[in-house]
Protein backbone atom coordinates (compact mmCIF):
# COMPACT_ATOMS: atom_id res chain seq x y z
CA UNK A 1 0.00 0.00 0.00
CA UNK A 2 1.20 3.73 -0.93
CA UNK A 3 0.29 7.07 -1.65
CA UNK A 4 -0.31 7.85 -5.23
CA UNK A 5 1.96 10.95 -5.45
CA UNK A 6 4.16 10.67 -2.27
CA UNK A 7 6.28 8.46 -1.03
CA UNK A 8 6.21 8.07 2.83
CA UNK A 9 9.73 8.42 5.11
CA UNK A 10 9.70 7.13 8.68
CA UNK A 11 12.04 8.53 10.61
CA UNK A 12 12.46 6.53 13.56
CA UNK A 13 15.16 3.98 14.15
CA UNK A 14 12.07 1.62 16.34
CA UNK A 15 12.25 -1.83 14.95
CA UNK A 16 8.59 -1.97 16.57
CA UNK A 17 7.23 0.74 15.02
CA UNK A 18 9.28 0.00 11.54
CA UNK A 19 7.44 -3.83 11.90
CA UNK A 20 4.14 -2.51 13.02
CA UNK A 21 3.89 -0.12 9.32
CA UNK A 22 5.39 -2.97 6.86
CA UNK A 23 2.34 -4.65 8.80
CA UNK A 24 -0.47 -2.34 8.11
CA UNK A 25 1.14 -2.66 4.49
CA UNK A 26 2.42 0.75 3.86
CA UNK A 27 5.84 1.04 1.46
CA UNK A 28 8.13 3.30 3.62
CA UNK A 29 11.61 4.48 3.88
CA UNK A 30 13.23 4.83 7.06
CA UNK A 31 15.67 7.74 7.20
CA UNK A 32 16.40 9.44 10.72
CA UNK A 33 17.98 12.66 12.20
CA UNK A 34 19.53 13.57 15.19
CA UNK A 35 16.59 15.54 17.74
CA UNK A 36 17.11 16.99 20.96
CA UNK A 37 14.78 15.65 23.30
CA UNK A 38 14.18 17.79 25.79
CA UNK A 39 10.76 19.76 26.93
CA UNK A 40 9.66 22.51 28.36
CA UNK A 41 9.43 21.88 32.23
CA UNK A 42 5.76 23.21 32.75
CA UNK A 43 4.72 20.99 30.27
CA UNK A 44 1.47 18.70 30.82
CA UNK A 45 3.12 15.11 31.09
CA UNK A 46 0.02 14.10 28.27
CA UNK A 47 1.42 16.60 26.30
CA UNK A 48 4.90 15.84 26.43
CA UNK A 49 4.66 12.59 23.45
CA UNK A 50 2.91 15.04 20.84
CA UNK A 51 5.46 17.64 21.75
CA UNK A 52 8.61 15.58 21.09
CA UNK A 53 6.71 13.85 18.36
CA UNK A 54 6.47 17.62 16.49
CA UNK A 55 9.92 18.81 17.53
CA UNK A 56 11.67 15.68 15.69
CA UNK A 57 9.40 16.32 12.28
CA UNK A 58 10.49 20.07 12.99
CA UNK A 59 14.02 18.89 12.49
CA UNK A 60 13.11 16.89 9.58
CA UNK A 61 11.38 19.98 7.39
CA UNK A 62 13.66 21.26 5.87
CA UNK A 63 14.85 18.83 4.19
CA UNK A 64 11.25 17.25 2.60
CA UNK A 65 10.84 17.17 -0.76
CA UNK A 66 7.05 17.82 -1.86
CA UNK A 67 6.64 14.54 -3.15
CA UNK A 68 7.42 13.14 0.46
CA UNK A 69 5.04 12.94 3.91
CA UNK A 70 6.94 12.22 6.80
CA UNK A 71 5.88 10.25 10.00
CA UNK A 72 7.46 10.98 13.26
CA UNK A 73 6.40 9.29 16.45
CA UNK A 74 7.67 9.60 20.73
CA UNK A 75 6.00 7.22 23.40
CA UNK A 76 6.36 7.82 26.87
CA UNK A 77 5.26 6.03 30.07
CA UNK A 78 3.81 8.09 33.28
CA UNK A 79 3.90 6.55 36.44
CA UNK A 80 2.44 8.85 38.78
CA UNK A 81 3.90 12.21 38.36
CA UNK A 82 6.94 10.69 36.83
CA UNK A 83 7.63 10.47 33.01
CA UNK A 84 9.51 7.89 31.97
CA UNK A 85 11.69 7.97 28.99
CA UNK A 86 14.29 4.99 28.30
CA UNK A 87 16.33 3.98 30.51
CA UNK A 88 20.23 4.74 29.95
CA UNK A 89 21.66 1.71 32.31
CA UNK A 90 20.37 -1.66 34.21
CA UNK A 91 19.73 0.98 37.34
CA UNK A 92 17.69 2.98 35.52
CA UNK A 93 15.74 -0.14 34.12
CA UNK A 94 15.38 -1.39 37.49
CA UNK A 95 13.95 2.06 38.66
CA UNK A 96 11.35 2.67 36.13
CA UNK A 97 9.96 -0.95 36.64
CA UNK A 98 9.42 -0.48 40.33
CA UNK A 99 7.72 2.16 39.44
CA UNK A 100 5.15 0.37 37.83
CA UNK A 101 5.37 -3.18 39.19
CA UNK A 102 1.98 -3.53 40.71
CA UNK A 103 0.65 -0.49 39.69
CA UNK A 104 -1.35 0.84 36.84
CA UNK A 105 0.54 3.71 34.34
CA UNK A 106 0.05 5.56 31.50
CA UNK A 107 1.65 4.94 28.13
CA UNK A 108 1.03 7.90 25.45
CA UNK A 109 2.12 7.79 22.08
CA UNK A 110 2.39 11.01 20.08
CA UNK A 111 2.46 11.19 16.42
CA UNK A 112 3.16 13.61 13.69
CA UNK A 113 2.11 13.19 9.83
CA UNK A 114 3.76 16.41 7.88
CA UNK A 115 4.34 16.88 4.17
CA UNK A 116 5.41 20.43 3.09
CA UNK A 117 1.97 21.94 3.67
CA UNK A 118 1.03 20.95 6.63
CA UNK A 119 1.61 18.85 10.15
CA UNK A 120 -1.14 16.62 11.29
CA UNK A 121 -0.43 16.18 15.29
CA UNK A 122 -2.38 13.51 17.49
CA UNK A 123 -1.88 10.85 20.01
CA UNK A 124 -3.59 8.14 22.00
CA UNK A 125 -3.71 6.61 25.38
CA UNK A 126 -3.75 3.38 26.71
CA UNK A 127 -4.01 2.62 30.83
CA UNK A 128 -1.72 -0.81 31.36
CA UNK A 129 -2.27 -3.21 34.48
CA UNK A 130 0.84 -4.74 35.85
CA UNK A 131 0.92 -7.24 38.54
CA UNK A 132 3.37 -7.44 41.12
CA UNK A 133 6.50 -9.07 39.75
CA UNK A 134 9.48 -10.17 42.10
CA UNK A 135 12.78 -8.45 42.32
CA UNK A 136 14.22 -12.07 40.32
CA UNK A 137 11.30 -11.38 37.39
CA UNK A 138 12.72 -7.97 37.06
CA UNK A 139 16.42 -8.99 37.02
CA UNK A 140 15.47 -11.89 34.61
CA UNK A 141 13.63 -9.90 32.19
CA UNK A 142 16.55 -7.06 32.07
CA UNK A 143 19.35 -9.05 31.34
CA UNK A 144 17.46 -11.44 29.24
CA UNK A 145 15.63 -8.51 26.62
CA UNK A 146 17.95 -5.32 27.25
CA UNK A 147 15.06 -3.24 27.38
CA UNK A 148 17.30 0.35 26.85
CA UNK A 149 15.98 1.44 23.37
CA UNK A 150 11.97 1.39 25.51
CA UNK A 151 10.62 3.90 26.91
CA UNK A 152 9.35 2.38 31.00
CA UNK A 153 11.78 -0.18 30.59
CA UNK A 154 9.74 -2.47 28.54
CA UNK A 155 8.33 -4.29 25.36
CA UNK A 156 4.49 -5.25 25.98
CA UNK A 157 4.84 -7.89 23.06
CA UNK A 158 8.23 -9.47 25.21
CA UNK A 159 8.11 -12.06 28.30
CA UNK A 160 7.40 -9.11 30.76
CA UNK A 161 4.06 -8.17 29.05
CA UNK A 162 3.02 -11.88 29.14
CA UNK A 163 3.88 -12.90 32.52
CA UNK A 164 3.19 -9.13 34.30
CA UNK A 165 -0.01 -7.43 32.29
CA UNK A 166 -3.32 -7.97 33.94
CA UNK A 167 -4.85 -5.73 31.70
CA UNK A 168 -4.39 -2.69 29.18
CA UNK A 169 -7.48 0.11 28.34
CA UNK A 170 -6.91 1.49 24.81
CA UNK A 171 -4.63 0.52 21.48
CA UNK A 172 -2.38 -2.67 22.21
CA UNK A 173 -0.23 -1.12 18.92
CA UNK A 174 0.21 2.17 21.28
CA UNK A 175 2.04 0.56 23.97
CA UNK A 176 4.34 -0.79 21.32
CA UNK A 177 5.02 2.71 19.91
CA UNK A 178 2.49 3.39 17.11
CA UNK A 179 -1.64 3.98 17.44
CA UNK A 180 -1.72 2.09 13.70
CA UNK A 181 -5.17 2.36 13.62
CA UNK A 182 -4.48 6.47 13.77
CA UNK A 183 -1.99 6.24 11.87
CA UNK A 184 -3.56 4.59 8.85
CA UNK A 185 -6.99 6.92 9.34
CA UNK A 186 -5.05 9.79 9.27
CA UNK A 187 -2.90 9.03 5.92
CA UNK A 188 -6.52 7.51 4.36
CA UNK A 189 -8.24 10.92 5.05
CA UNK A 190 -5.78 13.13 3.85
CA UNK A 191 -3.64 11.42 1.00
CA UNK A 192 -4.51 9.42 -1.41
CA UNK A 193 -3.59 5.45 -0.47
CA UNK A 194 -3.64 2.88 -3.03
CA UNK A 195 -4.34 -0.29 -1.95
Amino acid sequence: MLISDKSIILSSNSPRRQQLLKDLGLEFEVKTMQTDETYPENLDPVEVASFLAEKKANTFLPHLKEDQVLITADTIVIAGNSILNKPQDEKEAIEMLDLINGKTHLVITGVCIADINQKRIFKDQTEVRFSKLSDAEISYYISQFQPFDKAGAYGIQEWIGLVGIEYIKGSYYNVMGLPVNMVYQTLKANYNLVL
